[in-house]
């Protein structure tokens, strides 16, 4: 069970959990000495749930804490989290602190051994990508007694901070814009879909904006490799030799969009009267294309901003108020995409 005690764990709650003593919990932890099988499981089990992280720097400073921030993101491949840690960056870069950065490849089990190896060098303060996470990793950021602040995601709740946008909001928002504009006949694509909480939930807001309106999405798929202009023309490609009637194509981010409209461009599809599409995050990378795409713009600056700031006003004074949940405003931008009449 997880310890909701805000200090920090020590070898004794551990030793208390499991029933033996903390030399023998310190022997298990460290590999070390000869200890049975069942102890040794049984003390593992403890640790791991109540969250514990061994300090590897224990005794070598009277603080406990280093001056790393812990920044761990599910890719560094994705243009996305650049301006997140550009944000951080700025912020962290007039204190003391140093952000450290953890890749988990949106997979929940390596979020864990990051999250594991990155704790036991006790951090200041933890920037973790999302809401969702294993049950070991939200055990270890309860139990670790620093400040924790989850980014990019509003919709869910916070193990102690969060700041991002509602991607359910976005996804419903960008479904209005497109049935005003009198789309009807529309394709979904994503990327990364099972794993990508946030392009699931924009989805999910997407298609209830449309029930809503009594409209139901004509054809969608989904790619669970990276975001590439490729992949993009590949699924833009099928998808309308599937569905030729579509009239509006939503991806779930700006480079697979972008294939898409190269796609359409190279073949001689009227943009946006008898194709429209939109991507989102708003990437300036692609402001270069022939057409400027519709998109929204996912504020991820301001988000790797006010994220470092709590991070830096906590460590600065451990008392300091803030917000559970900092939610900003994404804003569409309809480029040359989206009709607007």
């Amino acid at each position: 069970m997880a310890n909701d005690d805000p200090r920090p764990l020590t070898l004794r709650d551990v030793s208390e959990a499991s029933g033996v003593s903390e030399m023998t919990v310190s022997r298990v932890l460290r590999n070390r000495g000869d200890v049975s099988q069942s102890t040794r499981e049984k003390v593992l089990e403890a640790a791991k749930s109540l969250g514990y992280v061994p300090n590897k720097i224990a005794g070598a400073l009277a603080s406990q804490r280093v001056n790393l921030v812990a920044v761990i993101i599910p890719s560094l491949s994705n243009m996305v989290f650049p301006e997140v840690m550009t944000g951080i960056s700025r912020v962290l870069e007039e204190t003391d602190l140093q952000p450290v950065v953890g890749v988990t490849d949106y997979l929940p089990e390596k979020e864990e051994r990051v999250l594991y190896e990155m704790l036991s060098w006790r951090p200041s303060g933890v920037i973790i990508a999302g809401l969702e996470h294993s049950d070991a990793s939200r055990a270890m950021l309860k139990a670790s007694g620093i400040p924790v602040v989850e980014i990019m995601d509003t919709d869910g709740t916070p193990v102690d901070c969060a700041v991002g946008i509602s991607h359910r909001r976005a996804g419903r928002e960008m479904a209005k814009a497109i049935l005003k504009q009198g789309y009807e006949k529309i394709g979904f694509m994503g990327t990364k879909m099972p794993l990508d909480h946030r392009a699931r939930k924009r989805f999910e807001g997407f298609t209830e904006a449309l029930a809503k309106a009594g409209i139901e999405i004509t054809d969608q798929e989904f790619y669970s490799g990276g975001s590439a202009l490729a992949k993009g023309r590949e699924m833009t490609e099928k998808m309308l030799e599937r569905e030729p009637e579509l009239d509006f194509l939503y991806y779930s981010n700006d480079m697979i969009a972008a294939g898409g409209l190269l796609y359409l461009l190279d073949n001689g599809i009227e943009i946006p009267g008898q194709v429209g599409l939109a991507g989102f995050n708003g990437v300036e990378l692609l402001d270069g294309l022939p057409r400027k795409l519709a998109t929204m713009d996912a504020c991820r600056t301001e988000i790797g901003t006010k994220a470092a700031q709590i991070i830096a006003g906590r460590v600065d004074d451990p008392k300091a108020a803030f917000d559970p949940i900092i939610e900003l405003t994404p804003t569409i931008s309809y480029g040359d995409t989206l009709r607007r009449r």
